[in-house]
């Protein structure tokens, strides 16, 4: 025998010898001593009668708590008596109780036996319904499949049975675990609810998917295998955290109630495992090789952990889980890190890019469609992204802004948000990069239309998608602003010398009065300049592209407005003159109606032939015009 704190109690319990007890007579005592020795009569029988080694019970296990309740509560009640007497025993330092107190010990003994098996058949008979969120989850089911269906007498009751028998093997549990750990067997009831329920716990587990990973597997994902994994593990992992782990909290918390250590340890071996390779696999996916198309992969994983930090932090609140929360922070923290650096990395490659190929007519470069797709997937993980960079660090490079001050043209202020800085940012430095792109034509009338298709793609891709809610309409309208500024430069140089082909308009009847008359072979040359100077322009500008359609048509109505309507001037007053010229027709090649079907099919790559001849090119240089740096 052993005295644990005030209890006797073996170190190792052991079966029963004697099987059959025969009631136990004691010479004449106090009043408290008959009291005692009363509780220990009565414990005798009804621990006799349920012992685990008795003969009745040798072919098949028999649960006290499932065949008899009321006895059951009654043994518990018997097996508190006894403790009480044993305590009563050995505060008397006797030797003439020395016999009772063998025989409560040994009562004593074969109950807690008892007690362990009922224990460990009550956790494996009812670990369907042992969980408390899952108990809960069918009840919102339930509930909302009969309101809406038909309240079904069977379903009701079906469903009162399932919560009826999960909440008695919790009391049964819970009432077991207080009479063994009030009477020092603590140790062997913790250790079957850990046995058993780990590996419920494992299997669960098991059968969601979540296991452990390591490094080099991850790595070794291609980027759809990750994806996949990922948006598997965000699915499971809600499950995980919010039904298995909690259930497995409530459970703990509820089952040993009376003992704070307790709790924890148990709560910590059926979790802990299980949870630390649930939030390993995020900081793998942060460390593995860093692509621009990870960073939804990044957001993603650091969005699922942060929404799910309440209820972490609830349910992993025991000291000896701290390491789950420590483990499920580092995530996060390597996920914002490495999303951070990805974004960056990202922009250096769109500076970096070295790229001579000249996009075809000046239409919209792959990079530009490219960072603009980056830069809408951005905007629409706003929060998350607004999360990720709300740090210290990164609160301090805010403070310090990037942008060039003639960047905001006097406006008062950076765009105020974190994301809308960074998002400023980097179409800034598409911007920049655009212009030397643009360097790369030889034509300076096509560089002027390859910036302007390039920034009205910017300027669409901002105002339709949720870059706008980040930049602003003031943003916007600037940006506008350099389009109209660019489209103006090419209608200027492309279009220049057509209209400089012609004489200058009069400009009221005193003038057109005083003017002498044109001679015939002034006019004649106007004419052929005009028609030179067009073809060379037309033949230039087939393959020419406009891809937005709105501009496109902006474009050919300053066209119409500045050469088909001073060429139809020039036309309407000088046609008359030379009705009688016999070359007529190979001097006035074009009608005023004519120039507008051939710009008609300008910018779509279906243009109109031209209807002769004079191929030459215009030798008019405009090398002289400079090009203003216009990233800024």
């Amino acid at each position: 025998m052993a005295i644990d704190g005030l209890l006797i109690r073996p170190t190792t319990p052991r079966k029963s010898t004697n099987h059959h007890f025969s009631p136990t007579k004691f010479p004449q005592t106090t009043f408290s001593e008959s009291m005692m020795q009363e509780n220990i009569e009565n414990a005798e029988t009804l621990i006799a009668k349920w012992d685990p080694n008795s003969p009745s019970f040798d072919k098949k296990f028999t649960s006290l708590f499932h065949e008899n309740r009321n006895e059951a509560n009654e043994f518990t009640k018997s097996v508190g008596e006894l403790r009480r007497a044993m305590h009563f025993l050995v505060a008397q330092r006797s030797d003439s109780n020395n016999h009772k107190l063998v025989l409560a010990n040994k009562l004593m003994k074969i109950a807690m036996l008892r007690l362990e098996k009922e224990f460990y058949y009550i956790l494996s008979i009812n670990r369907d319904c042992l969980n408390p969120e899952s108990v809960s989850n069918r009840s919102s089911s339930f509930l909302s499949r009969s309101l809406s269906l038909s309240n079904s007498d069977d379903e009701i009751q079906e469903y009162d049975r399932v919560e009826s028998k999960a909440e008695r093997a919790m009391a049964d549990l819970k009432a077991i675990s207080e009479t063994m750990i009030s009477s020092g067997y603590s140790k062997e009831c913790s250790k079957i609810y850990r046995l058993t329920r780990k590996s419920i716990t494992d299997e669960e587990l098991y059968r969601l998917g979540i296991g452990s990973y390591s490094q080099s597997q991850i790595n070794r994902m291609d980027q759809r295998a990750l994806e996949h994994q990922v948006d598997r593990w965000i699915d499971r992992a809600k499950v995980v955290v919010r039904t298995l782990f909690r259930g497995e909290r409530l459970l703990c918390d509820h089952v040993f109630a009376v003992s704070e250590t307790i709790k924890q340890t148990c709560c910590a071996h059926t979790t802990m495992e299980g949870a630390m390779n649930l939030f390993k696999f995020p900081e793998f996916v942060a460390k593995s090789k860093r692509s621009p198309e990870k960073i939804l992969v990044m957001m993603n994983l650091f969005e699922t952990i942060s929404d799910m930090w309440p209820e972490i932090e609830s349910i992993f609140s025991y000291e000896s889980l701290s390491p789950v929360k420590l483990q499920a922070l580092s995530s996060m923290q390597k996920l914002g890190d490495s999303a951070q650096t990805i974004i960056s990395e990202f922009v250096s490659s769109v500076q970096k890019n070295s790229s001579k190929t000249v996009v075809s007519g000046g239409g919209v470069h792959p990079l530009t469609c490219s960072v603009m797709s980056y830069v809408t997937l951005l905007a629409e993980n706003s929060g998350v992204l607004s999360d990720i960079l709300n740090s210290d660090e990164e609160a301090e490079r805010a403070g310090q802004s990037p942008f060039p001050e003639s960047y905001f043209d006097g406006s008062p202020t950076a765009p105020a948000t974190g994301v809308s800085s960074r998002l400023a940012w980097i179409v800034l430095v598409l911007l920049c990069k655009l212009d030397s792109k643009a360097e790369l034509y030889k034509d300076i009338a096509l560089s002027y239309l390859f910036l302007a298709n390039n920034i009205q793609f910017v300027v669409e891709r901002v105002s339709t998608t949720a870059v706008k809610l980040q930049l602003g309409e003031e943003w916007l309208s600037k940006l506008r602003k350099k389009v109209k500024l660019y489209a103006a430069n090419y209608e200027a140089v492309a279009w220049g010398k057509v209209v400089s082909s012609l004489p200058p308009a009069l400009e009221n009847e005193e003038e057109s009065s005083t003017a002498a008359p044109p001679r015939n072979a002034e006019i004649k040359e106007h004419f052929r300049r005009f028609n030179t100077a067009f073809e060379a322009a037309y033949r230039k500008q087939r393959a020419w592209v406009v891809a937005d359609p709105k501009l496109g048509e902006e474009i050919k109505v300053w066209i119409e407005k500045k050469v088909v309507a001073a060429y139809r001037e020039f036309y309407d007053n000088n046609l008359g003159i030379l009705s009688g010229e016999m070359d007529l027709e190979m001097v006035v090649r074009y009608s005023p109606d004519n120039l507008g079907n051939y710009l008609t099919g300008l910018f779509h790559n279906h243009t109109t032939a031209l209807v002769s001849g004079n191929s030459s090119s215009s030798s008019f240089d405009y090398s002289s015009q400079s090009r203003f740096y216009r990233c800024l």
